[in-house]
């Protein structure tokens, strides 16, 4: 069997944790019989000094000949003061375009060894933390037209368009119903409905789209008090759907209330073609370079890639069984650490995590 696999490292942190993620398909693919084919290409700033752009066209066509894609980290300091058109996250969103990838899959779970690394009061979370968030990825703000930075009346005005059609709300609002019936058939889906018409439009198509799911529960709140609620009981959600804008931002909060994002993977889907699965974290410009980084996102999103794209669902469960055996010998990186723990750069949680494969 063989696996074709495009990696994309990126900037920052993002060829340190694409080392161990490489390091645990490697061994993955010596025990499962299995040959993961990786090629590299460039994305990002790394793409933007190369190239000139955060996107080269190499890069999207090595994409879309792979059976899935696993990237870094996009971005830094370095490029911030360049063109917009052309700064390194441009390149994550084309990337996300040109694969057509409309729905980002966001769990953030709670391991019960890093319960006290929660965030949260130990009442709170005593019952637990596993949130899926189901965000759609090709619509809204980020991608409405028209858009820009303009002069009017001698005034700087800068605007964007929050547009759904009712076919990009409908696909999106069937996969969280998909993924609501693989967990315990409770959806929210969050808008703004009291304000915005583009919600209004949003609640309609969900809730037109529920009676295909009939045994889903589905309710409906408010950004806002969900905002809120994902901190005062987060063990009320299941699953949560939403647009673009307001799903970037709920995803890294319910990740961050897990104790560190990062422990937390995600996974970008189209109707077809190859997924995209990428830690939450960021580059983190600031530890690059210094063996400090938390891998286990990257290797988590390993899991969720054989699941999701390789159809190898007894991989991505031994990956996720390695994952939690090495939390349970005690080891840590540093943004997880606790009194007592084992520490462990990147590289050597990476070795840790191969060696329980």
């Amino acid at each position: 069997m063989r696996k074709t696999i495009c990696i994309l490292p990126g900037d920052g942190i993002g060829p340190e944790i694409m080392a161990q993620a490489r390091k645990v398909l490697d061994r993955l693919g010596a025990r499962q019989g299995c040959t993961f084919a990786c090629t590299e290409a460039l994305i990002g700033g790394a793409a933007i000094d190369a190239t000139g752009g955060p996107l080269p066209g190499d890069t999207v066509a090595a994409c879309k000949a792979a059976d899935a894609v696993l990237l870094g980290a996009v971005g830094g300091p370095k490029w911030d003061t360049i063109d917009p058109a052309i700064r390194p996250e441009r390149g994550l969103l084309g990337i996300r375009k040109a694969l057509g990838l409309f729905a980002n899959l966001r769990p953030a779970k709670l391991f019960p060894q890093l319960r006290r690394a929660c965030f949260l009061r130990p009442d709170i979370v005593a019952d637990g933390l596993d949130v899926m968030v189901v965000r759609e990825l090709t619509g809204g703000a980020y991608f409405g037209e028209p858009r820009g930075v303009e002069v009017r009346d001698g005034v700087r005005v800068g605007y964007n368009t929050m547009i759904y059609d009712e076919h990009e709300v409908a696909r999106i609002a069937r996969v969280a119903f998909e993924a609501a019936m693989r967990r315990s058939r409770r959806l929210c889906s969050v808008d703004k409905a009291n304000v915005l018409d583009v919600s209004r439009l949003w609640r309609e198509v969900v809730i037109e789209t529920a009676r295909d799911y009939p045994e889903v529960a589905l309710s409906h709140m408010y950004v806002d008090n969900a905002a809120m609620q994902l901190v005062r009981d987060p063990a009320q959600f299941d699953v949560l759907v939403t647009e673009n804008l307001f799903g970037d931002i709920l995803s890294d909060e319910a990740g961050c209330i897990t104790g560190s994002i990062g422990m937390l993977p995600s996974a970008s889907l189209g109707a077809d073609g190859p997924g995209l699965y990428e830690p939450i974290h960021g580059s983190a410009p600031d530890i690059a370079g210094q063996d400090r980084a938390n891998p286990l996102a990257t290797i988590l999103s390993v899991a969720m890639m054989l699941r999701h794209s390789l159809d190898m669902p007894a991989a991505a469960d031994a990956v996720e069984a390695a994952v939690s055996a090495v939390l349970d010998a005690g080891w840590r990186t540093g943004d997880i650490r606790e009194e007592g723990c084992r520490m462990a750069g990147c590289e050597k949680m990476g070795d840790l995590v191969a060696e329980k494969l």
